[in-house]
């Protein structure tokens, strides 16, 4: 008859435990080479090219391709 009182204790002592157990989030991979863009001909005089870049996404480096800015 002592299973039940041991297996009591079992489980206050795992649930006591419980909030101590803490996930720690994983490092991000390294940010992958560039992308080779092919850059278009300037929709008019006095735009600049802004360059393509990788934006950390939650879980993954999403790329951002170059555009024209005024």
């Amino acid at each position: 008859m002592k299973t039940k009182p041991m297996l009591l204790a079992a489980m206050l002592t795992g649930t006591a435990l419980l909030p101590a157990c803490v996930v720690a989030p994983s490092e991000r991979p390294a940010e992958p080479p560039p992308r080779v863009e092919v850059v278009p001909p300037a929709p008019s005089p006095g735009y600049q090219w802004v360059k393509g870049h990788y934006s950390w996404e939650g879980d993954h480096w999403g790329w951002i391709p170059g555009h024209w800015a005024e």
